[in-house]
This record gives structure tokens, sequence and C-alpha cells, in this order.
């Protein structure tokens, strides 16, 4: 039976050089007063030490709340660090950039998968997914640093086909977070709204001998909670900390408790905020021009997470399926800093099993972030220069999307003025995102299928990947093409011969034409 102790008992209860299992995305999941303690307990005595921690998604809220709080223990207690996104975590992220410890970054839904895999004794996952990209051993192994030398994923061939192996490793310690758990330590989510892969984390850790230890908001009797309720059984669970500050039960990072996320309550459309006039509203709304009715679409964190309010101030959310690849199914997919909720969601799944349909290929329509893009088309968002992102679950989700948008500005802190149907540059920018050469290649048009749709949409033009060339085939009205975009490009692209306007309305501040371009239902026979 599950003992209820004290954040500080928990953090004791970690032995040295264990390798520690999160579960969630954002604060969603994330056990803050546990995590604290035990950065604090390292800084009193040096224990534990030489962690190894593995996450499957991004943990923290870009501030002080997440991983982050076990970097700010200085060197030494977490020495290797592996995960899809590493970028919300900034005192545990310089520590990687100055060499520190050890960085790995996978694919978010082969972590989240992997935990199944160890749980059930297997030896491990094996997936096309990650070929190609950074994450192949061909082209670094998922290595984000020099001193990087854990090997977590292996290159393999089954009937002369290629495949990554990611091997399973004994896990130690689970660190979870749940709303309730009862007298016998079973675990609800009641408030959470991302299931997660907790389930999984915790069969993973006890079936490898290790401890499963969850903070909880309440406590609850044994027997009054439904047992449908129960995400995590108490058979799982070594230890409870009742967390004393509700700072550390945020549902995401923006929001203590939002009931539209959870299904608690259904929220007026109306309600929620749109998306101001800008650089960003024109491109989310150039995305949406993409999408057919009856298609399920997946959207990505930043830019292309406004395409979600775009849809929902034309009043076409319930045209299409709108997901997020943290389990929500149908609503409207939130914005940072809420990215992985969705208001009035239609169902809500695990982790794993969404990346079972994705993997799979449900999706029709996936709308994801530039960083940097070459003259192939490969796109790079995992790492920058120094600054180290990882994948998230981008790798997984243009693996076998049929139609995939890539969504961003030209160039990097450029100002504008819009309005008129017409879009002027008034400072250009200097970073420039389309290069000769990316740093990382996160998505690899040379691995794609070929009969996958690539559309790189940004405020000046839209490009297509034609015969493997990066093709101008809109320009937006007030856009020079040599001026504002062959100069702003480190390398040529092709323009078609057929060039045509962007559409000039998407460039006044009031639209509500994403009907004309929506159409008839799509057919899924017609992928």
């Amino acid at each position: 039976m599950a003992k209820f102790v004290s954040a500080k008992e928990a953090a004791q209860c970690i032995t040295d050089h264990a390798t520690v299992a999160l579960a969630g995305l954002g604060l969603a999941g994330w056990p803050e007063e546990i995590a604290c303690a035990i950065r604090d307990n390292y800084k009193e005595c040096g224990h534990p030490a030489d962690l190894a921690l593995r996450q499957g998604s991004a943990m923290g809220d870009w501030r002080d709340r997440g991983v982050t709080v076990l970097g700010e223990a200085g060197e030494g207690l977490i020495t290797r660090w592996s995960g899809a996104h590493v970028g919300s975590a900034f005192a545990l992220n310089k520590l990687a950039v100055e060499n520190k410890l050890q960085c790995t970054c996978l694919p978010q839904g082969c972590i989240v998968n992997l935990w199944r895999e160890i749980a059930a004794g297997r030896p491990g996952l094996l997936t096309k997914v990650g070929l190609g990209t950074f994450v192949d051993p061909r082209f670094g192994g998922g290595k984000m640093n020099e001193c990087t030398t854990e090997e977590l994923v292996r290159l393999t061939e089954i009937d002369g086909e290629e495949y990554l192996f990611y091997p399973s490793f004994k896990l130690d310690v689970a660190l979870l977070r749940g709303t309730i758990a009862d007298e016998n330590g079973n675990i609800s989510f009641a408030h959470e709204s991302i299931l997660n892969e907790g389930l999984a984390v915790a069969t993973a850790a006890h079936n490898c001998g290790g401890i499963v230890i969850v903070q909880v908001e309440y406590m609850a009797k044994a027997g009054t909670l439904h047992p449908k309720e129960i995400k995590i059984p108490g058979i799982l669970v070594d230890y409870v900390v009742i967390a004393q500050d509700k700072r550390a039960c945020w549902q995401t990072e923006g929001v203590y408790y939002e009931p539209a996320f959870n299904g608690d309550i259904k929220k007026p459309v109306d309600h929620i905020a749109p998306v101001p006039f800008d650089v960003r509203k024109v491109i989310a709304r150039r995305c949406a021009m993409e999408l057919k009715k009856g298609e399920t679409i997946n959207l990505g964190v930043g830019m292309a997470a406004d395409t979600a309010s775009i849809i929902a101030e034309e009043g076409f959310q319930n045209d299409v399926i709108m997901t997020t690849e943290s389990g929500m199914i149908g609503g409207v997919p939130a914005a940072l800093p809420n990215f992985g909720s969705a208001y009035n969601p239609e169902a809500i799944v695990d982790h794993g099993a969404m990346f079972d349909m994705i993997d799979g290929g449900f999706l029709d329509v996936t709308i994801l972030g530039i960083g940097e893009i070459d003259k192939y088309g490969n796109n790079n968002v995992s790492k920058m220069g120094n600054r180290l992102t990882g994948p998230g679950g981008f790798i997984n989700i243009t693996q076998k999307t049929p139609k995939v948008i890539f969504c961003g500005t030209l160039v990097g802190k450029a100002k504008y003025r819009l309005g008129d149907g017409k879009i002027t540059v008034t400072q250009e920018g200097k970073i420039k995102k389309f290069v000769n050469r990316v740093g990382q290649i996160t998505y690899s048009t040379r691995y794609k299928d070929p009969e996958q749709e690539v559309i790189y949409i940004t405020e000046r033009c839209v490009m297509k990947l034609i015969n493997h060339q990066l093709t101008i085939t809109e320009i937006a009205p007030g856009i020079d093409l040599e001026k504002d975009i062959m100069n702003c490009m480190e390398f040529e692209p092709v323009v078609a011969d057929n060039l045509k306007v962007m559409d000039p309305k998407i460039f006044f501040e009031e639209w509500g034409r994403l009907g004309d371009y929506m159409g008839k239902e799509a057919k899924k026979d017609e992928k």
C-alpha cells in the first residue's frame, strides 16, 4: 500500500545514480513540490547525485517552474538528460550548453511509447520514426552537445528495410502527478487537462523494481473514487505527496484550473481571446485556407497554434477535427501558455495512444513551425546555434501525415505595416530563416513519403516543395520579390511561372472569408 510522505521524505527515497522518469507536458503532470525538495536536498547534503532524467515532452513554464528547478541545484544533480523538448528548462539547458551534463533529444512519440515496451519487459521500440533526421545515428543519434556519449538509438535493418531501434533501459524512479489520491494510493486525474503517459511510466518503474512517487492536491477516503476515474492504480504507487502549495498544482503553464480544458464545462468559443491583427494572424489565416471540411488536423506550438483561434473566430471549429499530440481530440486547441490543452475537447486520450494514431497515419493535415529551412526544404526546429530545443512531436507528426504545412516569418525580428489589403516591410529583420544549410535536420525531405504535399507559408510568400525544389507559388501584395524575398534568403528558390498573389483579403483586420476556401467535406479515400 502507498505511503503518504512529505516532499522532503520523498526526495530522500531517491538514491544516487538513479534513472528518473517524468510524464506530462508544460506544467501538466509536473510534480513541482517534489522536484523542489530534490533540488533542496541536493544543495543541503549532495544527494541524490548523478541522476539520469528522462522526460517525454517539454516540462516547465519557460520561467521558474518545471525541470528547470533541478538545474538550479547546479552541476552534479542531473548528469544525463534526455527528452523530446528541452528548451523550456533554462537552468538545466544552460548546463547542457556548457557541456556540464549529457543531453539527448528523441522524438516525443518514441519516448512515450518506449515506456510501454519497458513496462512489458520487451527489448525496446522498433520504428521508422526519426530516419534521416538528427536522431538517426548516421546524423548524430540525437546528441545535443559535445560531451554526450550515451547511445539511446540504433540503426537496424529488417527484410532489407531500415528501422531505428530505441532500446529499453532500467527505470529506478517515476515522478508523477495527479489530482486526488485515495487512502490506498489510487490516483485520479480529475483536474488534469492531459492524461499523459503516467500509467505507462508507473508500470515501467514498478516492473523494473523501482519506486513510484506521485504528487497530488487532495486525499480521498478509500473506496470513494469511481473505478473508471483511477488512472494509476494504487498497487503501482509507493509514495504519495500531498502538495502544500497550489502553485505546485497548476493545470497548465498559464492557469491553475480551467474547467473547459478537462471537460468539466463547455466554454462559449467567443470567450476565447482572438489573435491580434499582426503578421502571425495573416500567416494563420493563410494556413487555415489550406484546410477542408471534415479533415483531421494536428496543430503545433507557437504560430501554428494560432490557426485554431482563426478557425474558431471564423466559426468553423465544428467543421474540422482539431487535435494536439498530447491527446486532445476536437474542441479548440489552446495556444501558449496553455499549449497541449484544448477548450471543449470531444475526447481526451492518453499520450501514447495519440501517438499510435499519429504514427499510423490518421491525420490529414498538420501545421507546424519554421526554424530554419534549406534549399531542399529540410526544416530544423530542434537546435539553432547554442539554442537547444529538441523536436517535440515534430518528427512523429511529419512522418505519415499526407499534407504538411510549415509556417513562420520569412525573416526574424522584422517590422511591418499591415492593412488595406497589403503588407509593407518597415524595418528588415536580422535573422535569416531560409539558409544554405540547416543546423540539424528535424524534417527530412529526402526521407519523406513521395506523395506527401509540403507547403511553406510566410507573411511574404507561399512556397511549395515541387520536384525536390523550394518553389515560390504566391507573393503577398505589397512585397517586392527581389528586395523583400530573394535578398532575405541565402539561396535562390525557384519562382513558379504562374506566380500568384496571396489573397489581399487576409491583410485586412476583418476577414470572415474562410468559408470561401474550406469547400466540400474532404473524403478520406482522397488523401
